[in-house]
């Protein structure tokens, strides 16, 4: 199917346009696959498929926490339309410490951002969602979390989950390649170089640089805190 698909968007057309000319033009097709991490290295450096590299590849990484609270904006004015029951429309609203709560609960994740409103839509029965209403919803919901997390840790070779677990395990402030590389057991920095690039270009998970830092903020919070349990 990869195949056929990577045929399809590299096809072209011989289309006359005015004038009399004749151009070459692409089909009016595009593909999307989500939520597959690895089919680039799976499908092209692993088996030397030749239309994985056809496909841009584009990692997801956590939304900002201001980018949050723009989305849940709507909720806390002017509210949500919805139907009354008796025919007519009312609006459901989130008071300003429910939004702060799914925004700090989520820590960027997309997948938890959605879980979190869902879980606090559902608990509350009147016309506000408070911030009870998030938490108690959330209870329900951290297994769900902690799960998520471990799924994409466990998807990852033992080189790179080690990285985490080391850098997880240094203060933020001191989290540079050469601290982190020892308490991983390398003698030199740089023999832990390819496991964190694949870890920032590939996995979307950390950020390189003087200090590295967790893209990635609930696979940070899982190690280092309570998260995901709540108060």
């Amino acid at each position: 199917m990869l195949i056929a698909l990577g045929d399809a968007i590299t096809h072209q057309e011989t289309v006359p346009v005015p004038g009399g000319a004749q151009v070459e033009r692409s089909l009016p097709i595009a593909v999307y696959l989500t939520g597959l991490p690895d089919f680039e290295d799976r499908a092209g450096a692993q088996k030397g498929a030749p239309f994985a590299r056809r496909f841009k590849t584009t990692v997801l990484t956590a939304i900002d926490d201001t980018d949050i609270e723009t989305a849940l904006r709507e909720f806390v004015i002017p509210g949500r339309e919805v139907p009354d029951g008796e025919g007519g429309l009312g609006r459901v609203r989130m008071e300003v410490g429910a939004a702060a709560a799914v925004v700090d609960l989520c820590r960027g994740e997309p997948f938890l951002f959605q879980s979190a409103g869902e879980r606090a839509w559902y608990t509350g029965t009147g016309t506000t969602i408070t911030r009870e209403d998030v938490i108690s919803g959330w209870r329900g919901a951290r297994r769900e979390a902690a799960a998520h997390v471990e799924r994409i840790l466990g998807r990852l070779p033992q080189r790179e989950r080690a990285f985490l677990q080391a850098m997880a395990e240094i203060s933020p402030e001191e989290r540079e390649p050469t601290r982190i590389a020892g308490e991983v057991g390398y003698s030199e920095a740089s023999e832990a170089g390819p496991t964190s690039r694949r870890l920032d270009t590939v996995r979307g998970i950390i950020d390189r640089g003087r200090l590295y830092t967790f893209r990635h903020r609930a696979i940070e919070a899982y190690p280092t805190s309570d998260w995901p349990a709540v108060g």
